[in-house]
């Protein structure tokens, strides 16, 4: 079994920026990363599979919905400590902290900012300790990031609507007992509605030969003439303006996820040079590699700055959608450039299951198409600079 020697790297002393409470928090997601993730994941990688015996550790540390208030079953933490876990979490792998995000800011943030009363009091408290588990239905076979071409309908039918339509690449689709699902109704608005597991017509196909994101269980969402009760619609949300707003939610602690994995291929490679010897000295000692050491530093450095301001702005309720956008393209990107900096200086040892770089890249391939690619990222941060979409 693999031993997690992991050391935080706080080169700027951010954790005097961090109360308290966070640290208590961090540390607990860190310790039992530790425990629990780090010494089977890549057996779990190379078979392909998610973990389902995690699920139960994940509500106990408060990874799902961390910030739902406790009157419905959340921790009732802030956006820095939700922020903190995902870290700590893609720093153990990205399919672990894919399966957290989903379950918190696509399925409870949903359905405590967009539910009536008692949908949030039916399924906030199991979910949040992960005796339901649910996934997102948006991206479609032929819109992704154009979700509002989305083809899925509904029809009012009197006692219930039926719906039709399908989605695919979504996280925890085949295990999921309900699905947060955004379809169009008659008169071609975007909405919102709970379809649980066993509903006639709805099923869930596996996604198979993946290879990023290995210990996350992705699959597609059929819908075929499934009757959906009408108090299974989320009543306060209208318009692109609610599947938008989960995404925020959701990239946001994608932007401090993959720092967690940066921090993980830093400290491999780190540790890896000082102890690898080459010409008869350590391969730390030599330029070129202290140059990729010294610029992977500074760019995780950079990164927590960003995410640790985001996560202020966020608890103030200032954090704008731009913002968030532009966190995630910068975090997911430099944690894509560090892994594959630390696979160099692994050389060939870097290929392997006995260290976690590997992983994390093929990983990270997915995070920085997930949710918003990279590229549609840069244009939201364009659209915000100069007005003028260019995505449209």
């Amino acid at each position: 079994m693999a031993q997690d020697l992991f050391k935080h790297p706080d080169y700027y002393l951010v954790d005097e920026l961090l109360t308290d409470e966070h640290k208590l928090v961090r540390d607990a997601a860190r310790e039992w990363v530790k425990r629990e993730v780090t010494p089977i994941i890549e057996d779990y990688a190379q078979k392909s599979e998610f973990p389902k015996h995690l699920i139960k550790g994940l509500g106990e540390i408060g990874a799902f919905g961390p910030f739902i208030p406790e009157e419905y079953g959340g921790p009732g933490l802030d956006y820095m400590s939700y922020g903190l876990i995902m870290q700590e979490l893609e720093r153990g792998d990205s399919g672990i902290r894919s399966t957290a995000s989903v379950q918190s800011s696509l399925v409870m943030f949903p359905i405590w900012k967009f539910g009536s009363e008692a949908q949030k009091e039916k399924y906030l408290p199991k979910l949040a300790t992960g005796e339901l588990m649910g996934c997102f239905g948006l991206t479609e076979p032929n819109h992704g990031s154009n979700p509002g071409g989305m083809e899925s309908r509904f029809v009012d039918k009197g006692d219930y609507y039926l719906l039709n339509g399908a989605k695919m690449w979504i996280s925890n689709a085949p295990f999921a007992d309900i699905a947060i699902v955004w379809a169009k109704n008659e008169a071609g608005r975007v909405k919102g509605l709970i379809v649980e597991r066993g509903m006639e017509g709805f099923s869930t196909p596996e996604t198979h030969n993946k290879w990023s994101l290995r210990t996350s269980a992705t699959g597609e969402l059929i819908f075929q003439d499934v009757k959906v009760p009408k108090e299974n619609l989320l009543p306060e949300a209208d318009g692109l303006r609610g599947p938008l707003t989960c995404l925020d939610s959701a990239r946001y602690g994608i932007a401090w996820g993959a720092l967690g994995a940066a921090m993980d291929a830093y400290y491999t490679a780190l540790r890896y040079a000082l102890e690898r010897t080459q010409f008869e000295k350590p391969i730390a000692s030599f330029q070129l590699q202290q140059k990729k050491l010294a610029e992977m530093i500074t760019e995780i450095t950079k990164a927590q700055l960003l995410v640790w301001r985001l996560g202020t702005l966020r608890n103030e309720g200032k954090a704008t959608a731009a913002q968030i956008s532009m966190a995630k393209r910068n975090n997911v990107a430099t944690a894509l450039n560090i892994v594959r900096e630390a696979r160099q200086i692994l050389g060939a040892m870097g290929i392997t299951g006995e260290y976690s770089i590997m992983r994390h890249m093929m990983n990270l391939e997915s995070v920085i198409t997930y949710e918003g690619t990279h590229d549609i990222h840069l244009l939201i941060t364009g659209y915000d600079i100069t007005g003028i979409p260019a995505f449209k």
